[in-house]
């Protein structure tokens, strides 16, 4: 027999297991001793009155559950001897591509440009520290790809909740907290990413599958309209029943390969702005309403949208990766550039809270008769070069306090900042293109309409933070998810236009695998 309850407690309950299940099975009228099992199926935060409360949904077990809820376990048969899949990139697409292989009795060979993530933190240290780009392997590129250090947020829009869980459950399974299976919101957070990832390798190796790091995919290997494989830039070749793309939305050579071999690719809307940061504690005081969030309520984030009509064409401004809790990184994938993005650790225990607030690019924004799909691509390389001149000519990011940019006055002094490169005072006006810095200026001042406090000088603006999502999609059928023209090649997640964020990205990695293995099977 099964009990569905829905109650609100505390912070300090919701926080304490112990104490939660006490409350959740007073609430279904249950002694502790007639439960089997308390299956719990969601917590979030309600600060929507003066008190913040946390909401919950359980299911409460009085007879023997069904283990595959509780605690399912995914296997992973021997496949080294099966027929081989080519993955390029091991971000959370790869990794649970080369998963979904495993299970279905392919083996998965991994190619990677970047470096394992033990060794990934080497080039992390020297770009923070010693402005030294690693075009191979940064925040970007490396095992786990984008995600492992750049934040670790489990959101997703996706609807399909079943395939969501699966996702999460594998990830617990490999090492993260079961936490991540009922929260609202879940997060790992950087520093506990890189264990998991490392676990989800193991297990890919020992069932048979292949990782390659430190080798980057150069070519392909087309007989005509078929792609059975790829060259790497040691000159190697690598043949497969498949090739699965899923470089992540920064591998801008492989837009260029596939734009240079007339692999057919298309311009995508997108997204490019700043990085606001602000005090953690301002941010809390506003969402919480209280000075002090104690020591049960995590640290609070934020979504703000706007829209703003700039010579007759209206385009939206919103927020995006908000990191409570977080840090600023430099996220440049190549030397002469600047690019920020944000990150949280687990306890996001960070002074210092960060969001994206970025304005949408249209088509239209484009120069497509001159540039055709890569125009996007274009536009951002051209910002990421001004913001590294206007830094200093090293990873120095550009900054301005908030209200002053509002106000188009360049700041005297800037803020204590998380962006360990430091930053430089700058007209943010000038860095930006007008349909981007104005509809920014417009955007905050309606934000600190809306956030009492938001619109301070006490918060500074740091950019660019320009990946916000491909800016090329590369076209594939609905139904079997091969590229249009081109058989064999999956266009897979985020560098593929199709996904964004790590759950996402991993759910379609795993219908990748299931599509190519639906093809084999016939």
């Amino acid at each position: 027999m099964k009990k569905e309850i829905e109650l609100v407690v505390t912070p300090e309950v919701a926080y304490n297991a112990e104490l939660l299940d006490q409350e959740i099975l007073k609430a279904a009228r249950i002694p502790q001793t007639g439960a089997t099992a308390i299956h719990k199926l969601k917590r979030s935060i309600d600060a929507r009155g003066q008190q913040v409360v946390m909401r919950i949904k359980a299911d409460v077990y009085t007879a023997t559950p069904p283990t595959d809820i509780l605690s399912p376990v995914y296997r992973y048969p021997n496949v080294r001897h099966a027929r081989p899949v080519i993955i390029v990139g091991a971000g959370p697409a790869g990794l649970f591509a080369a998963l979904r292989c495993v299970e279905l009795g392919l083996k998965p060979i991994i190619l990677e440009r970047g470096k394992d993530v033990r060794t990934r933190r080497r080039d992390l240290a020297a770009i923070n520290k010693e402005h030294i780009v690693n075009p191979d392997s940064n925040y970007c590129f490396g095992e786990g790809g984008a995600g492992t250090y750049s934040d670790g947020k489990l959101y997703t829009r996706s609807k399909k909740r079943g395939d969501i869980n699966r996702v999460l459950q594998i990830f617990v399974q490999h090492g993260a907290t079961s936490e991540i299976l009922f929260d609202a919101h879940p997060h790992i957070g950087t520093n506990k990413l890189p264990v998991i990832i490392a676990n989800i390798r193991e297990t890919i190796l020992q069932a048979g599958g292949e990782i390659y790091f430190d080798t980057r995919v150069t070519d392909f290997i087309l007989k005509g309209d078929t792609m059975t494989g790829v060259v790497t830039a040691a000159g190697n070749k690598l043949e497969g029943e498949a090739v699965i793309l899923a470089t992540g939305h920064s591998a801008r050579d492989i837009y260029e390969l596939l734009h240079a071999k007339n692999i057919l690719i298309e311009a995508k809307p997108f997204a490019m702005g700043v990085r606001v940061e602000h005090q953690q504690a301002l941010i809390d005081q506003v969402q919480y309403k209280c000075a002090d969030r104690g020591p049960y309520l995590p640290a609070s984030s934020y979504a703000l949208v706007h829209q703003v009509t700039l010579d007759n064409k209206q385009r939206g401004i919103f927020s995006f990766c908000m990191c409570p809790g977080g840090f600023i990184v430099p996220a440049a994938t190549a030397p002469g550039e600047v690019v920020v993005n944000g990150m949280s650790p687990s306890r996001r225990d960070s002074k210092f809270a960060n969001s994206g607030i970025v304005v949408a690019i249209d088509l239209e924004d484009l120069n497509l008769s001159k540039y055709g799909p890569l125009a996007g691509l274009r536009m951002q390389q051209d910002l990421e070069r001004k913001a590294w001149i206007f830094g200093g000519g090293t990873q120095t990011a550009p900054a301005q306090r908030l209200l002053d940019f509002t106000r188009r006055k360049t700041s005297d002094s800037l803020l204590e900042t998380s962006y360990q490169p430091g930053l430089a005072s700058v007209d943010m006006h000038e860095l930006l293109p007008k349909h981007i810095s104005y509809r920014l200026q417009e955007g905050f001042k309606h934000f600190g309409s809306k956030m009492k406090g938001y619109l301070t000088n006490d918060a500074q603006i740091i950019g660019v933070e320009s990946r916000t999502s491909s800016p090329v999609r590369i076209p594939r059928d609905k139904e079997t998810l091969e590229h249009v023209h081109i058989k064999n090649l999956y266009p897979c997640a985020e560098g593929a236009g199709y996904a964004g964020g790590i759950v996402s990205a991993a759910m379609d990695g795993e219908r990748c695998a299931e599509k190519v293995f639906e093809k084999i099977r016939k």
